[in-house]
């Protein structure tokens, strides 16, 4: 047991660094010892001006050679530490490359390691959380349309009699409350749809998108052009989901934030990827990551997508989802 331990502190950054010192001051000290002994130099007691040179020498080269052992040991600290500073879950991070030599090589090889357990973890997290976001918007959906939507539709044939058989003075007043709960009867209907796309599971992505185009358009009054490619890779279910999740949150983005007055809504098929755009002319700005960006990055995560945000050319932002597709998954 003493032994295995032995060995693993042996293994340690902090001991290959000591031992290379070590072996290499204990070089210098050997040579200097064998030129004092076999050659014709000496040092005095007290020294002579003439041996301070060779003093100097020694001195400078030791302090030389342990300059260069530290400089080439600690070198990749300066890239850890960048790298540590721009870590970010929410992204896919980059990795410090090691080739399998060097003090630090374990250190670096144990830190990429844990950032790709933490992603891995925070990926497995988010999958949890966000299935059940998704059953719980089902149940609400289901609720809202089997029993509020049944319920302002029972009210709404009710105040269809009463209006039949109201006298003249109060038919209008009648009729005016029927268009009030006709109005919310499809409200309603429209927040199940937004909860629950059952277009998606019905009639695929396509079709989803395009009818989330229309009711963005409906509400918000911007016009939306759509480009979407016939010949899209099939996707899983949840890659659908997820594109159509991400569509729906940038383009409520667009209606909070953007003052845009057209949008542009694209899905195609780019270099083996599925790629979402959504690019809209509004204001632009600075980015600010709310928690309706977050949670588009976490689903990205899921489907290991590439999302981006960035400043559109000719102003606005534009939102780019690239989802990898291969042959395994389709």
């Amino acid at each position: 047991m003493l032994g295995a331990r032995a060995s693993r502190l042996a293994r340690t950054p902090a001991s290959a660094l000591f031992w290379r010192i070590v072996v290499m001051n204990g070089l210098l000290f050997t040579i200097g010892l064998t030129v004092l002994a076999l050659s014709p130099a000496t040092v005095s007691s007290p020294v002579l001006l003439t041996e301070v040179p060779i003093l100097l020498i020694g001195l400078a080269l030791m302090i030389m050679v342990n300059a260069f052992v530290l400089r080439n040991s600690l070198a990749p600290l300066s890239a850890l530490t960048t790298l540590m500073e721009r870590v970010d879950l929410l992204r896919h991070s980059d990795r410090i490359a090691h080739n399998g030599n060097g003090d630090l090589t374990t250190l670096i090889a144990t830190f990429n390691s844990m950032l790709d357990r933490l992603e891995a973890e925070r990926s497995a997290s988010t999958a949890h959380t966000l299935a059940a976001q998704e059953a719980e918007r089902q149940r609400i959906a289901r609720e809202l349309h089997d029993e509020i939507g049944q319920s302002l539709t029972v009210v709404l044939l009710g105040l269809k009699r009463a209006v039949d058989r109201a006298p003249d003075d109060l038919r209008e007043e009648l009729h005016t409350v029927q268009e009030t709960v006709r109005a919310s009867l499809d409200e309603v209907r429209q927040v199940a749809r937004r909860l629950r796309p059952g277009v998606l599971e019905d009639l695929g992505l396509l079709s989803a998108m395009s009818a989330l185009a229309s009711d963005f358009s409906q509400m918000s009054g911007v016009p939306v052009a759509r480009v979407f490619d016939p010949r899209l890779p099939e996707v899983s279910s949840d890659v659908e989901l997820v594109i159509y999740r991400i569509a729906q949150e940038g383009l409520t983005n667009v209606a909070r934030h953007a003052h845009a007055s057209r949008v542009e809504l694209s899905l195609c098929a780019d270099d083996g990827d599925v790629v979402l755009r959504i690019t809209d002319d509004g204001d632009g700005g600075p980015i600010r990551e709310g928690a309706g960006i977050r949670g588009m990055r976490e689903r990205a995560l899921l489907v290991n997508a590439d999302l981006t945000i960035e400043e559109a050319p000719g102003g606005g932002l534009r939102v780019r989802l690239a989802v990898p597709v291969t042959k395994e998954r389709a």
